[in-house]
């Protein structure tokens, strides 16, 4: 941290919500706030019965919360269409004309769909699934660009009961063919390709690499985005624009059980082996709503952009679920930050007069090392909210975004939550928290969440420990697909009962908690949680390596880079050539965004006696460039000195 954040974070900058929005906004008084997350945590049912309330059933539940740990169910016997509450609901309640998703593409096209134009082309697309064969709760892989037709597809999945899971349009062909086994799909909707920085992603031609491994795929829907020739296969590839030519635009929405399945997200995880986290409908719809509502304060002619890509979970809660659950008008971009240069955001927030501003902390990093001139040069005054989500923000970037971006009038909400919790756990509201730079604050309504030692005590103020959550939420995963017992494992095995983030945090005098990180095997690279074993394992499936041992380094951009350190077979060495050959090959096996930043040839790795890589060893090597922890248990000590040698060069 440079001497200015250390600056920031010691003195412990408190802002005020400014009166002028405290006296619009949905929670005006952190007097309100407490009121209703105590009621929220000592009588769930009745808050949450209230909220719910908000939504479209088909049946009403008959109880809100069924929970034996680690199984929840959350308003139970409850029939509803979660598409039915983002698309039809707004036929009935005036927004039918309002506009829901104002695109822009890349190369700089743009087009707005109204709610009614939504519903009609949602209904044709849940028509196209049917007629292909597509039922309630078979699995619907979608990989394509940031189009409005990617939303279409996941809501037309959800109208007809069919569970969707997103593969971010950066991963590789095996990437998707491990996602495809495991969750064993039918259909795979896809595009002829996509715009990034200038350049066509390949996405169909992927997928076409995926489906030579995994072959239970029976359908292929490709949407014409770039107009380039594809190949496709016949009887099991066919083009968007065909399909819909034949059939309806009308459909009406059947209702679910509030427990159906809705989505798969695949996420990284320390074994290497991703880990499908399961959603169902009205929990995660409930979560998704309330967050959306209160977090974002918003408002019914609020302009609103979230600049996640919908292959997160970010994608997922607050680009589809969430602000469409609201009746939100919500600006859509296909492409890169910097195309064709630093100032394309800021374009598209004076363009559109966006109002609310939701970016990563790893965005904000890359704009203040660009320049201060790109925002100068552009009009931000419809700007009255900002967020940030997907990693901790350092308190430096927190201040340039809050007086660069937000000219020191917008709340920030600095958001913590995960693909697990489905929606945002601890946040400012921006009607009523003081915020600090640097601290997500104070835990959102029903999440009880805590700071635990590792005997299970309540840590005191100022000391770090596990961030853990101590009952149940609507919108939590409701298990790990096809693995019961991974998902207790995981989440539930550390204390009776609580659920374990797997990140660490303090909680100062105030309550404020302050996220400090990942404590298992997985890095977080501009947001995207990336296991260390994925990147090792996609190492040592290249035929000159023999061993590597992944670990993360922080990053000025991208908060953590990824670091290698590999062992080769005899009769290779290390070179450039090499060092390139393995970064492409991890880029090609996961995908760009688990490139190593740095790679070091190795004759050995740091081993204790049983032949465990310490890689704690390795993290405090590339921090600091020395070990001074305990190396009692290391087999061989002057390996250390070795890695050292190899770290100056």
């Amino acid at each position: 941290m440079s001497k200015k954040s250390q600056n920031v974070a010691s003195v412990e900058l408190e802002f005020k919500p400014a009166r002028k929005f405290s006296k619009k906004a949905r929670i005006s008084s952190l007097a309100q706030y407490k009121q209703l997350h105590r009621e929220s945590i000592k009588k769930p049912a009745t808050f949450w019965a209230r909220e719910a309330k908000e939504l479209l059933w088909q049946k009403k539940w008959s109880k809100v919360l069924d929970w034996k740990a680690p199984n929840a169910k959350w308003f139970v016997g409850g029939k509803i269409n979660v598409c039915e509450n983002c698309v039809d609901s707004h036929l009935i309640n005036g927004r039918a004309n309002k506009a829901a998703i104002i695109w822009e593409g890349e190369p700089g096209e743009s087009r707005t769909l109204t709610y009614r134009q939504l519903h009609r082309e949602v209904c044709q697309f849940a028509n196209v699934l049917l007629a292909k064969g597509i039922k309630s709760k078979d699995r619907v892989l979608i990989y394509m660009p940031m189009v409005p037709e990617a939303a279409i597809a996941m809501l037309a999945c959800a109208r007809i009961g069919a569970v969707h899971s997103v593969v971010f349009g950066g991963f590789s062909a095996e990437s998707i063919a491990d996602r495809l086994e495991d969750c064993k799909a039918k259909a795979v909707i896809t595009s002829d390709g996509g715009y990034r920085r200038g350049s066509v992603v390949p996405l169909k031609a992927n997928v076409d690499e995926a489906l030579k491994k995994y072959k239970g795929v029976e359908t292929v829907i490709v949407y014409q985005r770039i107009g380039e020739k594809v190949t496709m296969k016949n009887g099991r590839d066919v083009y968007w624009h065909d399909e819909v030519a034949k059939v309806s635009d009308q459909h009406i929405a059947k209702g679910f059980d509030s427990e159906h399945p809705l989505f798969i997200l695949y996420t990284s995880g320390s074994t290497g082996k991703p880990k499908g986290i399961l959603h169902t409908s009205g929990g995660y719809l409930m979560g998704t709503y309330a967050t959306t509502k209160y977090i974002f304060d918003m408002q019914d002619d609020d302009v609103y952009w979230c600049t996640a890509d919908v292959g997160w979970i970010t994608g997922h809660s607050y680009i589809v679920y969430g602000p469409l659950a609201n009746g939100a008008t919500q600006v859509m971009y296909e492409g890169a930050p910097n195309f064709p240069d630093f100032g394309r955001f800021w374009d598209i927030v004076e363009k559109y007069k966006v109002s609310i501003f939701y970016t990563a902390p790893t965005a904000i990093r890359a704009f203040i090392k660009a320049g201060d001139q790109f925002p100068e040069a552009r009009d931000l005054s419809s700007l009255r909210l900002l967020g940030t989500v997907g990693e901790p923000i350092n308190p430096e970037a927190w201040m340039w975004y809050h007086k660069k971006i937000g000219g020191g009038r917008c709340p920030i909400v600095d958001t913590w939550w995960q693909t697990e919790t489905g929606a945002i756990m601890i946040s400012p509201l921006p009607g009523c928290t003081p915020t600090k730079p640097g601290t997500a604050t104070l835990p959102f309504f029903g999440v009880d969440a805590a700071i635990l030692d590792e005997t299970g005590q309540e840590c005191r103020a100022g000391e770090g420990g596990k961030l853990v959550i101590r009952q149940p939420w609507p919108s939590m995963l409701r298990s790990i697909y096809g693995d019961k017992k991974r998902y207790r494992d995981t989440y539930w095995s550390d204390y009776k009962g609580v659920y374990t983030a797997g990140d660490g945090a303090r909680k100062d005098k105030k309550g404020n908690f302050w996220i400090t990180g990942r404590l298992d095997d997985v890095l977080n690279v501009s947001g995207h949680r990336l296991g260390t074993a994925e990147v090792e394992s996609a190492l040592v499936s290249h035929d000159s390596v023999a061993e590597a041992a992944v670990v993360g380094r922080p990053h000025e951009i991208k908060g953590q880079g990824v670091v290698a350190f590999v062992s080769l077979k005899g009769k290779f060495t290390g070179s450039d050539d090499l060092n390139k050959e393995l970064r492409n090959h991890v880029g090609k096996v996961i995908g760009a965004i688990a490139k190593p930043d740095e790679i070091h040839f190795t004759t050995a790795l740091p081993k204790t006696r049983s032949g465990k890589i310490m890689r704690r060893l390795l993290k405090e090597l590339v921090a600091t460039g020395e070990v001074t922890g305990n190396v009692t248990t290391l087999e061989d000590v002057e390996v250390i000195k070795s890695l050292q040698e190899s770290l100056k060069k």
